[in-house]
């Protein structure tokens, strides 16, 4: 039986997001695949910046996610892929969720509308690299059509990543 995926709102970050961000994934459990504790507010009041300054220049970032309610549950979108290691050159979309919003579908319906929105970009394909332990991110890249294109070993945690690609 499949169930009916919620509502989900994407609008360009603010500087208040920023606070919201760090509050959202300040969970151990969410951060265990990028760097297994909470980053400092800093992180996030700098992610933010250079999110509105890619929505400028690329007319996609990283969005705010928002539930129903238009509360703050996480980020989805794309950007350039921001290491000298891995795709560079190449469309990045991502996600991360807050931990008591997990299993809902909220991510798998925010990435389905951010392919529609890079899409009409012109981007021609992207990619999502994904901790090969990740069995949560995993699944989303399959709902999503993604293929897995190669495996690697991360530059800054030393662990098996893996690396999907999908033709837009």
């Amino acid at each position: 039986m499949n169930r009916a995926l919620p509502v989900v709102h994407l609008r360009v970050p603010t500087d208040e997001d920023a606070f919201a961000w760090h509050r959202v994934f300040a969970d151990p459990d969410v951060m265990e695949f990028h760097g297994g504790k909470p980053a400092e507010l800093s992180f996030y009041e700098e992610l933010t910046a250079r999110q509105r300054r890619h929505d400028a220049e690329y007319g996609f970032c990283f969005w705010t996610m928002l539930d129903e309610e238009g509360q703050v549950i996480g980020f989805t979108g794309a950007q350039p892929w921001p290491r000298e290691w891995g795709p560079k050159g190449e469309i990045e979309i991502g996600w991360r969720l807050g931990r008591k919003h997990w299993g809902k579908g909220y991510v798998t319906t925010a990435a389905r509308i951010t392919l529609e929105r890079v899409r009409a970009t012109g981007v021609p394909s992207v990619v999502a690299m994904v901790n090969s332990r990740n069995e949560r991110s995993i699944a989303v890249t399959r709902r999503l059509g993604m293929e897995l294109a190669e495996t690697f070993t991360t530059k800054t945690s030393d662990q098996l990543g893996h690396c999907y690609r999908l033709a837009l």
